[in-house]
């Protein structure tokens, strides 16, 4: 029987800068904030371990076990972990056989989608994309949020790291279960399985920004004007980080669509084929977006810039409206004894007149042409 402990967890400073979990972005921590290290072992990263024969799931076992039971089986094991640490991932490369540099990789993240080969293993890296939900675009909003997938496939042996704001692969997991027909393929099913449903995730939330962008193009051309400059450059910097996700994923889809590794076999690579074409398909509707909101920039840079003209003229207009009765007051405001109009009755009223009248036909005279 396991005995708890009752002391506190120890507890580390932490200065300077740290990777946002679900973020994927810096943030700055002062050095009075304090994070509470807690220690897990291998079991509290394991989200599912299991081994599959025939198609089937026959077995949940630790890991340690679970490679063991696959090879006598005749099957393979399917282990998935959930930001994993460097001796947690120790435990598992051992028992499975994993290359240190991609146990390296898988510890540290933050890596560009790429495929790898070690022996007669594939290391596969995927970018995860999710929408993050808000009511308004704004210039601080955050479109989407990233995380990563690393995906070590062997003969025999799959292993699942996820970092950061990957959404869970259990219904990936539950959808082969009730496909057999597709799991008697071994790890090659799962990893298609695994890149349908990243491609399938870039299309929901591509479905999603475009509501982002037509919103946004609305108001832009709308006659209120407000921050759309910093609203859109967001959207673009967020399209950015969406296409640092799927533009990088195409080449190893083509690897593996071309049977360059044995792992996968003819039929698997029609399946991945398909994933390569939604793919596209996502890739081509980013190009669009990105195009749309680099026009946008430039359409509210452009009514800028004609609303400046035309505030411009209308400040000239005023000023010249102004000049008028500025030009007569000084005439009249000089010290000569001898001026028209000094000594009449009538001098003041006429010069208000005239003031007015003048003032009357320089403001039609901009009316007319379009200053007013």
């Amino acid at each position: 029987m396991k005995q708890h402990s009752t002391q506190a967890a120890p507890v580390r400073r932490v200065t300077g800068r740290q990777w946002r979990r679900g973020g994927g972005r810096w943030h700055t921590l002062d050095g009075a904030e304090s994070v509470p290290e807690q220690r897990r072992c291998t079991a509290d990263v394991v989200v599912d371990c299991a081994v599959y024969e025939d198609g089937c799931r026959a077995a949940s076992l630790p890991p340690q076990q679970v490679l063991d039971d696959a090879r006598k089986r005749g099957g393979f094991a399917w282990i998935g972990l959930h930001e994993p640490e460097a001796e947690h991932l120790a435990e598992i490369a051992e028992v499975f056989g994993l290359h240190p540099l991609a146990v390296e990789d898988a510890v540290q993240a933050h890596q560009r989608p790429k495929l790898e080969r070690y022996g007669d293993t594939l290391f596969l890296v995927l970018k995860t994309i999710v929408f993050v939900e808000h009511e308004k675009l704004t210039a601080t909003s955050e479109v989407v949020d990233t995380g990563e997938i690393m995906v070590f496939a062997g003969p025999d042996f799959v292993v699942v790291v996820r970092h950061g704001s990957a959404p869970g692969l259990a219904r990936v997991r539950k959808a082969l279960e009730a496909r057999p027909d597709m799991l008697k393929h071994g790890p090659a099913a799962v990893l298609h399985a695994i890149a349908d449903q990243v491609t399938d995730d870039f299309l929901d939330v591509a479905d999603a920004v475009e509501l982002d962008v037509d919103t946004l193009e609305s108001d832009v051309f709308s006659t209120a004007h407000g921050d759309d400059a910093e609203r859109i450059y967001q959207l673009k910097r967020e399209l950015i980080e969406f296409k640092h996700a799927v533009y990088p994923m195409a080449r190893p889809l083509e690897r593996l669509t071309e049977g360059a590794d044995g792992l996968i076999g003819t039929e698997m690579r029609r399946y991945f084929r398909d994933v390569s074409d939604h793919l596209s398909h996502v890739k081509e509707r980013l190009t669009a977006y990105s195009e749309l909101v680099d026009g946008l920039l430039a359409a509210n840079l452009s009514q800028l810039a004609v609303q400046q003209n035309v505030d411009m003229r209308r400040i000239s207009a005023a000023a010249a409206i102004l000049a008028i009765p500025t030009m007569i007051a000084g005439f009249y405001g000089m010290n000569f004894d001898h001026m028209p109009e000094l000594r009449w009755t009538f001098g003041y009223p006429l010069m208000l007149g005239v003031t007015a009248t003048l003032s009357a036909l320089v403001f039609r005279a901009f009316r007319r042409i379009g200053w007013l």
